[in-house]
């Protein structure tokens, strides 16, 4: 494979800390498909003009944003469960008539365009929360991973990363066998769980890890398999934790101790860990998280939606739990939203203002959202790191006025992903001039899938 270099020139450029005027980024890449691995080799600041040659990148360029929770199939959703009374439970069974209409093609159909969305809000790599793996009723189908595999390859017709979080879902709730919507999440225990998923294939734009769908969903005689399994692999492994209160009064009533507490005891938190929503807590869980380095993932869009609360972000990121955020349900995919919502959420809840930084925010939402799904060397712009990044106008009507140099904080409080005009991976263009290079037709293509779905 012949690998050649380019240039990148940045009008502005967010180097972790400030903002940059005038940055050139030279890129090693092989011209291949998605996910190759185009590597930054140098950055050159003081660059008050574009080198010979080099893309020219105007506006604000940002180290790639990394969407660490998403349920493709709940793009289908959208519109449609927004209005109207109920709960997250009553929300639920909607969601289900919804994934017993999935195949490995139209889940193909459908999570291509999602992924194409994504790379056009600047989104250069997804975590996808999977646990459809069957065919309606729980026959599997003749490749027992055709869903898993249908969304790698999704991502990469869409140029985007992925990491496949394969999800254990055992049953209904603390002793009860699965539904019959929950039949075709199953594999019956986590033992073959575990052989199919090991089955999976790392490729260039794919990582495989694990996911707990919720201490409610996966007995807890058969956590440690699943934990076991991540450890062994030094794979990232996720799990819904404390969303509802329901569940939080179940696992007391049954086990003697919060969701946080039965995973702590079965070995489940750890660094590589990442609880999603760690909405419903008690001191004890905050610590136990912080302590063992699991890591928090929220997802403030889907958790207004569907009424879930206002996590305590703050606290467990003070006792060590690293933030990362999820579009999860696909309301809106827009991860300069969840970042900004993260903040504003904690306003309302504190009545204060100010807890974190325009540049924490960002790391959020790039940096350690990557580093959540095993992608380390992905979400900053200096050499060695893998070139992934996205370009903010700052001449829209939502960003233009404010002087360059603001321009972390008007990305973060008033930019959308409408604003992004360019997406890299591996070095690639894959979004450019706001134009999806690799899916022509988004919107389309979104249309077709959901109307192939609702039928």
């Amino acid at each position: 494979m012949q690998v050649t270099s380019k240039t990148y020139w940045l009008e502005h450029a967010w180097l972790d800390t400030h903002v940059e005027p005038g940055v050139a980024v030279t890129v090693s890449t092989s011209g291949s498909a998605a996910g190759a691995d185009g590597r930054i080799t140098a950055v050159q600041t003081e660059v008050p003009t574009p080198p010979p040659g080099a893309e020219i990148l105007r506006g604000l360029t940002l180290p790639g944003l990394a969407n660490a929770h998403s349920h493709a199939f709940h793009r289908a959703l959208r519109g449609t469960v927004q209005v109207g009374s109920g709960t997250f439970w009553t929300w639920r069974e909607v969601m289900y008539n919804t994934a017993d209409r999935l195949t490995p093609d139209t889940y193909h159909a459908l999570a291509r365009a999602v992924y194409a969305e994504m790379a056009l809000a600047g989104i250069t790599a997804v975590g996808e929360f999977h646990y459809v793996h069957h065919a309606p009723g729980g026959t599997p189908y003749a490749d027992p991973n055709a869903m898993g595999e249908a969304l790698v390859a999704a991502a990469a017709e869409a140029g985007i990363r992925i990491t496949l979080l394969d999800t254990v879902y055992l049953s209904s709730g603390f002793g009860q066998p699965p539904t019959t919507h929950q039949l075709r999440f199953s594999d019956g225990d986590a033992e073959a769980w575990a052989e199919r998923c090991s089955v999976l294939k790392e490729q260039d734009h794919a990582r495989i890890g694990a996911a707990i769908h919720s201490v409610r969903a996966v007995p807890a005689d058969q956590l440690e398999t699943v934990a076991r399994w991540a450890e062994e692999r030094r794979a990232p492994l996720h799990v819904h934790l404390s969303e509802q209160t329901a569940e939080n009064e179940a696992c007391l009533e049954v086990h003697g101790c919060t969701p946080t507490q039965l995973l702590a005891l079965h070995g489940v938190l750890g660094p590589r860990t990442t609880g999603v929503h760690n909405t419903h807590l008690t001191a004890e869980d905050i610590s136990l998280i912080g302590g063992s380095g699991t890591g928090t993932c929220m997802c403030p869009t889907t958790e207004r939606d569907l009424a879930d609360g206002i996590g305590p972000a703050v606290a467990l990121q003070n006792e060590g739990s690293p933030l990362s955020l999820g579009s999860d349900s696909h309301a809106v995919i827009d991860l300069l939203e969840e970042a900004r919502a993260m903040e504003l959420n904690e306003r309302l809840r504190t009545r204060t203002r100010g807890h974190w930084t325009a540049a924490a925010l960002l790391r959020a939402a790039s940096a350690d959202g990557h580093a959540a799904l095993g992608w380390d060397d992905v979400g900053s712009l200096e050499p060695g790191a893998r070139a992934d990044f996205a370009t903010i106008a700052l001449d829209s009507v939502r960003t233009a006025g404010p002087l360059p140099r603001l321009g972390a904080e008007t990305t973060v409080f008033a930019a959308s992903a409408a604003d992004v005009s360019h997406t890299v991976v591996g070095g690639r263009h894959v979004v450019r001039d706001g134009v999806h290079t690799l899916v022509p037709d988004v919107p389309g293509a979104l249309a077709d899938a959901v109307e192939a779905l609702r039928g």
